[in-house]
């Protein structure tokens, strides 16, 4: 079974979505405040995504997210709240998670997103193949990137995102090519999630983010990778 942490404080939304992820096949564990979801990860190191809410009892969601990427930087994390204003999707964003999804949410919305995650954290591995780019190494077996040698550490969107611009070096992809590529054609949220990743990959990899040189900005339609 295919295990997702469910960190949820409210029963009654836990519950709800505790029913749908079994009904799709998943083996959901709760947890009802952060000290709980660290608790049920230690204890199930094989789970691959996270749901967070962001309202917690004893923390706030992003706090816990940050806690679970600094451990655990190939878990898919998705945040869930009830919230709607920009800077908290930002924020969840920014913190370390793959995905958001807003209150209300239908069950098919939320399997969608989880199913399309764990298609990336939980797949076969490929072939042991090497990408190679200017200071830049891909792993993609490991799923590993070091830079002059160094590694830095990923999440699974950022690793899906740093090798679709490998494999297209000097091509202008836009916005709803990276999208459909790394999220999925079936994505249900906005297209904006990919300019948030990406400010959050140039604070990784660029030498100065404030002035990119890898991943560059292409006005009007998208990014190109530069080496």
């Amino acid at each position: 079974m295919k295990k997702v942490l469910v960190v949820e404080d409210e029963s009654s939304i836990r519950s709800f979505v505790v029913i749908n992820l079994k009904r799709s096949g998943y083996e959901p564990i709760e947890a009802a405040t952060g000290e709980q979801a660290f608790e049920q990860v230690r204890l199930n190191p094989d789970i691959k995504v996270a749901i967070l809410d962001i309202m917690l009892p004893d923390t706030d969601g992003f706090e816990v997210c940050r806690r679970l990427r600094a451990s655990h930087p190939k878990m898919g994390i998705i945040m869930l709240t009830a919230r709607t204003q920009e800077m908290d999707k930002i924020t969840g964003l920014m913190t370390g998670a793959d995905d958001y999804v807003t209150k209300p949410f239908s069950p098919a919305e939320l399997t969608a997103r989880i199913d399309a995650l764990y298609r990336r954290v939980g797949g076969d591995e490929e072939e042991v193949t090497e990408l190679v780019r200017g200071p830049f190494k891909l792993n993609t077996r490991n799923r590993t990137l070091e830079k002059n040698g160094e590694r830095i550490k990923l999440t699974q969107v950022e690793f899906s995102i740093i090798k679709l611009f490998m494999e297209n070096p000097g091509k202008a992809l836009s916005r709803d090519e990276i999208l459909n590529a790394v999220w999925g054609k079936d994505y249900y949220g906005e297209v904006k999630i990919v300019d948030v990743n990406i400010r959050r990959l140039r604070l990784k990899i660029e030498d100065d983010p404030t002035n990119p040189t890898y991943i560059t900005t292409v006005w009007g339609h998208g990014y190109k990778w530069g080496y």
